[in-house]
């Protein structure tokens, strides 16, 4: 699990998420959710949700995020706007500005934009 201040446990399992969408599957349109998603596949469209979000190793998203907290271990092309938490991991990689109240970067990643700052 990864633990942040102030952000609380933010599971990494696959049985911790309520939906997985598998490596094997291709999206592209509109995403909204309530409860923790993984990402596995290709995504293109727009996502947004009022729960946790990750986006696995070897996922692609291209899309504007807007959620409460994400963890970024594949790629995104887009911007994210995550309430509380942004978390780009070693294997992760984000084109695009990123929005948000604490963001961590883990050595390694790659990140190309802007990145705000917000209270919450």
């Amino acid at each position: 699990m990864y633990d942040s201040k102030d952000s609380g446990d933010f599971d990494t399992d696959e049985d911790d998420f309520d939906t997985v969408m598998a490596s094997d599957i291709s999206f592209t349109g509109s995403i909204r959710f309530a409860k923790p998603f993984m990402i596995k596949g290709k995504v293109s469209g727009t996502i947004e949700a009022t729960s946790d979000l990750l986006i696995d190793t070897n996922a692609e998203v291209n899309a504007d995020i807007t959620t409460e907290r994400v963890l970024v271990r594949g790629t995104v092309v887009g911007n994210i706007n995550g309430r509380r938490l942004v978390h780009v991991a070693s294997t992760g990689s984000v084109t695009g500005d990123i929005t948000t109240a604490q963001i961590v970067l883990e050595k390694g990643s790659v990140f190309s934009g802007k990145c705000s700052m917000i209270s919450v």
